[in-house]
């Protein structure tokens, strides 16, 4: 396969402003796409390194878990580039750890909301807006396949995420949409270090000692090798891959 793998390409990733999000971003354009960044926050192109590709990205805010707000991120995507072709789910938060007796209800709501129903409003709204042929993929988790005590909203929204993309991809095969969930293990990044410090106040274990310990490879993953998996899973590379648990976990889930 030559040239950018990406060429006019239209790609909308939610969660653009954090480090996996702005990572995949970059590697979107740099093969050719124009790339929508939804977050919270407008994402800041200068901040993430992306100024150059002003003419090929559209920066928006939104709320994920919010019906109005997701419509209108779709509508901006598509009145700036047309019809999409790729359409990354990946906005998350963490929420805490506790027993079962002390989570906060409205922390473990929280975290469902923006991860299964962010990735549902996403789909809905976008799918009827999408070309055959394109692809859609979910951010979920190592966690998305394992469990551990006290993380209960994160890993149960993760686990969530695959039944929403079996359902998808079974739908949409007949488009040629391919859906399937993204699984990295822990990042290098700021929120696998908030998700870490929670560890060691819970437990008194050092928290990034403990999970390269039980990762094979002994190492955090990087942004980059991340995304890395994404454009794969978004480019004519993976035509013949729908419903799978894709993982970039370093072995953790052996």
């Amino acid at each position: 396969m030559s040239g950018p793998l990406l060429k006019d390409k239209h790609c909308v990733i939610t969660g653009a402003g954090g480090s996996l999000g702005s990572a995949t971003a970059r590697r979107f354009l740099e093969e050719g796409a124009c790339v929508v960044l939804v977050d919270l926050d407008e994402p800041d192109l200068d901040r993430l390194g992306l100024g150059t590709y002003r003419d090929s990205a559209l920066t928006v805010a939104a709320d994920v878990s919010d019906a109005a707000s997701t419509a209108a991120y779709v509508e901006a995507a598509t009145r700036r580039f047309g019809e999409i072709d790729v359409l990354m789910s990946n906005a998350g938060n963490f929420g805490t750890v506790a027993p079962i007796d002390e989570y906060p209800l409205d922390v473990f709501e929280s975290v469902l909301s923006v991860h299964v129903r962010g990735a549902f409003l996403a789909c809905q709204n976008a799918v009827p807006k999408m070309r055959d042929g394109g692809s859609i993929i979910i951010t979920s988790s190592v966690a998305g396949v394992t469990g551990d005590p006290g993380v209960y909203g994160y890993i149960t929204a993760k686990h969530a995420q695959v039944g929403l993309m079996r359902c998808l991809a079974k739908e949409l095969a007949p488009r040629r949409i391919r859906v399937n969930t993204l699984h990295p293990g822990p990042i290098d990044n700021s929120f696998q270090k908030n998700v870490e410090d929670g560890f060691t106040a819970a437990t008194g274990r050092d928290g990034t000692e403990f999970f390269n310990s039980i990762i094979p490879m002994g190492r955090h993953a990087s942004p980059d090798e991340i995304a890395a998996s994404a454009l794969f899973l978004a480019s004519d590379m993976s035509t013949f891959s729908t419903g799978t648990l894709h993982m970039v976990d370093g072995g953790m889930s052996i």
